[in-house]
């Protein structure tokens, strides 16, 4: 087979993507193809830089081309990644590509925990990202980013004040902790709670993100319907411990966002404070809190499990210090970054395999 750009797509048309089940090429993930001499250059672009079969889908390439054009040329292949959306560029965040509600039934699951560690993590493997701490009244990411006594700048665009989120460690943040004093009591009727998450959708200047991820309050509230009322939310992370009382309430934030009249597609379940593991004892598991409550639930609801993460000294230790757990080596860092690879993954499928979410119209 004579090599042209032509005959090196129709050998990478055999090469499939694992996650979306079409080939590269179908997809329009081959791009930039060039030949000198005996060097062939092309970019696959990946629908996630989280994506976790890089290698793999790489190396396929390389068997497939050198099966048709013998091992004579050198394969120079820049694998890169463009996130994928389905929203409309409409007024409100228009650069951001993708919006994930991170929830729970139940408070003290370690939600927070798990969407401050879950952005942190995506930004790490080349994200753009932002975080949104919607629970109003007891808002944890300033203190979780080490943020505490920061405050965001405002500047004037026409007749209208926007706010410049806090960055840290790659990741953008808006939180009522910022514009309140640390030891101040947020008592605020439902209402007014809606209307500050609104103004933290569309008074801030997020620009250009991948992925805009909003931390809710437990249990389905006032926030959660604005939340849907506001912005076509692309899917929703459901976080849970694996004890009963802790699934009946993740039953109930799971069956919220499946209501015909929200209809946000669940992204998976994350099972959390999973089993414990002393220091001392890195291959010992013990399941304080009951095994595999986590991934029962997700398999009640078809919708995929998308891992666990231990319950260890060192998460708690970083919540508390500001440093999120992901940034230290070890075990923790691994469960969030397989968390982050997972949530990313379905984000993908989700795009590619679901219609777009509309902006809820929910009747009083």
């Amino acid at each position: 087979m004579q090599l042209t750009a032509e005959s090196i797509k129709k050998s990478l048309s055999r090469v499939q993507d694992p996650d979306l089940k079409k080939d590269l090429v179908t997809l329009g993930m081959i791009q930039g193809v060039h030949i000198e001499g005996k060097k062939v250059s092309f970019k696959v672009v990946l629908t996630t830089p989280a994506c976790p079969l890089k290698e793999v889908i790489k190396n396929n390439c390389i068997e497939v081309l050198e099966q048709d054009h013998g091992k004579d040329w050198v394969w120079d292949i820049f694998m890169t990644s463009q996130v994928t959306t389905i929203r409309d560029a409409g007024p409100i965040l228009p650069e951001v590509k993708n919006i994930i509600a991170i929830a729970s039934g139940k408070g003290g699951v370690g939600k927070s925990t798990t969407a401050v560690n879950l952005a942190v993590a995506l930004a790490q493997l080349g994200a753009k990202v932002g975080l949104i701490d919607a629970d109003i009244s007891g808002p944890s990411v300033p203190t979780m980013f080490n943020v505490e006594g920061e405050q965001p700048s405002v500047k004037k665009v026409g007749e209208k004040n926007i706010i410049i989120p806090i960055t840290q460690y790659g990741v953008k943040l808006m939180s009522i902790g910022f514009l309140t004093p640390t030891d101040h009591a947020v008592v605020w009727r439902g209402p007014m709670a809606s209307s500050a998450l609104r103004q933290f959708i569309s008074d801030v200047e997020w620009g250009e993100l991948d992925y805009l991820l909003i931390d809710l309050p437990p249990g389905t509230s006032d926030i959660h319907l604005t939340m849907v009322q506001t912005v076509p939310v692309t899917g929703a992370v459901i976080v849970t411990t694996p004890q009963k009382i802790a699934l009946a309430d993740a039953n109930k934030g799971l069956s919220m966002f499946r209501q015909p009249q929200i209809n946000v597609p669940i992204l998976g379940v994350v099972e959390n404070m999973a089993y414990f593991t002393p220091e001392e004892l890195p291959e010992n598991k013990y399941y304080i809190f009951g095994k595999e409550g986590g991934k029962k639930l997700a398999e009640k609801y078809d919708v995929p499990f998308l891992g666990e993460i231990p319950i260890v000294q060192s998460i708690r230790e970083s919540g508390d210090t500001g440093y999120p757990a992901v940034l230290k080596e070890g075990l923790t860092k691994d469960a969030y970054m397989d968390l982050a690879e997972s949530v990313a993954r379905q984000i993908a499928i989700r795009n590619a395999s679901i219609e777009k979410t509309s902006v809820v119209e929910v009747k009083a």
